[in-house]
Protein backbone atom coordinates (compact mmCIF):
# COMPACT_ATOMS: atom_id res chain seq x y z
CA UNK A 1 0.00 0.00 0.00
CA UNK A 2 1.29 3.45 -0.93
CA UNK A 3 -0.22 6.65 0.42
CA UNK A 4 0.57 9.85 -1.44
CA UNK A 5 0.05 13.37 -0.03
CA UNK A 6 0.84 16.66 -1.72
CA UNK A 7 2.37 19.98 -0.83
CA UNK A 8 3.12 22.78 -3.26
CA UNK A 9 5.22 25.92 -3.48
CA UNK A 10 5.30 28.89 -5.83
CA UNK A 11 7.98 31.60 -6.11
CA UNK A 12 8.31 34.91 -7.93
CA UNK A 13 11.46 37.05 -8.10
CA UNK A 14 15.02 36.77 -6.89
CA UNK A 15 16.16 35.11 -3.69
CA UNK A 16 16.20 38.21 -1.44
CA UNK A 17 13.49 40.34 -3.05
CA UNK A 18 11.29 37.46 -4.17
CA UNK A 19 8.33 35.96 -2.43
CA UNK A 20 6.76 32.59 -2.33
CA UNK A 21 3.69 30.78 -1.14
CA UNK A 22 3.09 27.28 0.12
CA UNK A 23 -0.06 25.19 0.03
CA UNK A 24 -1.08 21.79 1.32
CA UNK A 25 -3.47 19.28 -0.16
CA UNK A 26 -5.68 19.44 2.96
CA UNK A 27 -5.99 23.20 2.75
CA UNK A 28 -4.36 23.69 6.15
CA UNK A 29 -2.03 26.05 4.29
CA UNK A 30 -3.32 27.85 1.24
CA UNK A 31 -0.89 30.16 -0.54
CA UNK A 32 0.74 30.95 2.82
CA UNK A 33 3.72 33.32 2.38
CA UNK A 34 7.33 32.27 2.77
CA UNK A 35 10.58 33.87 1.76
CA UNK A 36 14.20 34.73 2.45
CA UNK A 37 13.40 37.20 5.25
CA UNK A 38 11.19 34.67 7.06
CA UNK A 39 13.84 31.99 6.76
CA UNK A 40 17.01 33.91 7.52
CA UNK A 41 16.03 37.21 9.14
CA UNK A 42 13.21 36.30 11.55
CA UNK A 43 10.51 38.17 9.61
CA UNK A 44 6.86 37.14 9.40
CA UNK A 45 6.06 34.21 7.16
CA UNK A 46 6.85 30.53 7.06
CA UNK A 47 9.95 28.59 6.08
CA UNK A 48 10.83 25.00 5.21
CA UNK A 49 12.46 24.32 8.60
CA UNK A 50 9.35 25.10 10.65
CA UNK A 51 7.27 22.97 8.30
CA UNK A 52 9.71 20.08 8.70
CA UNK A 53 9.57 20.64 12.47
CA UNK A 54 5.78 20.46 12.49
CA UNK A 55 5.85 17.37 10.28
CA UNK A 56 8.45 15.65 12.46
CA UNK A 57 6.72 16.51 15.75
CA UNK A 58 3.36 15.25 14.49
CA UNK A 59 4.83 12.08 12.96
CA UNK A 60 6.80 11.22 16.10
CA UNK A 61 3.79 11.88 18.35
CA UNK A 62 1.54 9.64 16.24
CA UNK A 63 4.17 6.88 16.22
CA UNK A 64 4.48 7.18 19.99
CA UNK A 65 0.71 6.96 20.42
CA UNK A 66 0.65 3.79 18.29
CA UNK A 67 3.45 2.17 20.29
CA UNK A 68 1.82 3.14 23.60
CA UNK A 69 -1.44 1.57 22.41
CA UNK A 70 0.43 -1.61 21.49
CA UNK A 71 1.86 -1.61 25.06
CA UNK A 72 -1.70 -1.23 26.45
CA UNK A 73 -1.02 2.36 27.57
CA UNK A 74 -3.03 5.45 26.67
CA UNK A 75 -1.65 8.96 26.94
CA UNK A 76 -3.87 11.66 28.36
CA UNK A 77 -1.54 14.27 26.84
CA UNK A 78 1.45 14.24 24.48
CA UNK A 79 3.07 17.60 23.63
CA UNK A 80 6.02 17.56 21.25
CA UNK A 81 8.13 20.33 19.76
CA UNK A 82 10.81 19.86 17.12
CA UNK A 83 13.70 22.30 16.89
CA UNK A 84 15.22 22.10 13.40
CA UNK A 85 18.81 23.35 12.98
CA UNK A 86 19.75 24.93 9.66
CA UNK A 87 23.50 25.48 9.56
CA UNK A 88 25.81 27.07 7.05
CA UNK A 89 28.15 24.34 5.84
CA UNK A 90 30.68 24.05 3.06
CA UNK A 91 28.77 24.43 -0.16
CA UNK A 92 25.68 26.14 1.31
CA UNK A 93 23.22 25.25 4.04
CA UNK A 94 22.08 21.96 5.53
CA UNK A 95 19.59 20.79 8.10
CA UNK A 96 22.02 19.19 10.50
CA UNK A 97 19.87 18.28 13.50
CA UNK A 98 16.38 17.99 14.89
CA UNK A 99 15.81 18.07 18.63
CA UNK A 100 12.47 16.69 19.80
CA UNK A 101 11.12 17.72 23.19
CA UNK A 102 8.25 15.65 24.55
CA UNK A 103 6.14 16.20 27.64
CA UNK A 104 3.81 13.28 28.26
CA UNK A 105 1.10 12.27 30.69
CA UNK A 106 0.58 8.53 30.51
CA UNK A 107 -1.28 6.92 33.42
CA UNK A 108 0.31 3.64 34.47
CA UNK A 109 3.57 4.16 32.57
CA UNK A 110 6.84 3.72 34.40
CA UNK A 111 9.91 5.78 33.45
CA UNK A 112 11.86 2.89 31.90
CA UNK A 113 8.98 1.71 29.70
CA UNK A 114 8.19 5.30 28.69
CA UNK A 115 11.79 6.07 27.69
CA UNK A 116 12.09 2.81 25.75
CA UNK A 117 8.89 3.39 23.78
CA UNK A 118 9.75 7.07 23.14
CA UNK A 119 13.19 6.09 21.78
CA UNK A 120 11.60 3.50 19.47
CA UNK A 121 9.07 6.07 18.23
CA UNK A 122 11.88 8.55 17.53
CA UNK A 123 13.78 5.99 15.47
CA UNK A 124 10.72 4.49 13.79
CA UNK A 125 8.62 7.42 12.68
CA UNK A 126 8.73 7.86 8.88
CA UNK A 127 9.94 11.47 9.08
CA UNK A 128 12.87 10.44 11.32
CA UNK A 129 13.79 7.85 8.70
CA UNK A 130 13.63 10.51 5.97
CA UNK A 131 15.92 13.06 7.58
CA UNK A 132 19.68 12.78 7.18
CA UNK A 133 20.37 14.67 10.41
CA UNK A 134 21.16 13.98 14.03
CA UNK A 135 17.85 13.50 15.85
CA UNK A 136 17.81 13.84 19.63
CA UNK A 137 14.99 13.56 22.15
CA UNK A 138 14.28 14.89 25.64
CA UNK A 139 11.27 12.95 26.94
CA UNK A 140 9.62 13.87 30.23
CA UNK A 141 6.94 11.73 31.85
CA UNK A 142 4.76 14.03 33.90
CA UNK A 143 3.04 12.85 37.07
Amino acid sequence: MTIKKHGAAAWQGGIKDGKGSISTESGALSEYPYGFAARFEGKKGSNPEELIGAAHASCFTMALSLMLTEAKLTATQLDTTAEVSLDQVEGGYAITAVHLTLKAQIPGADKETFEDIAAKAKAGCPVSKLLNAEITLDATLLE
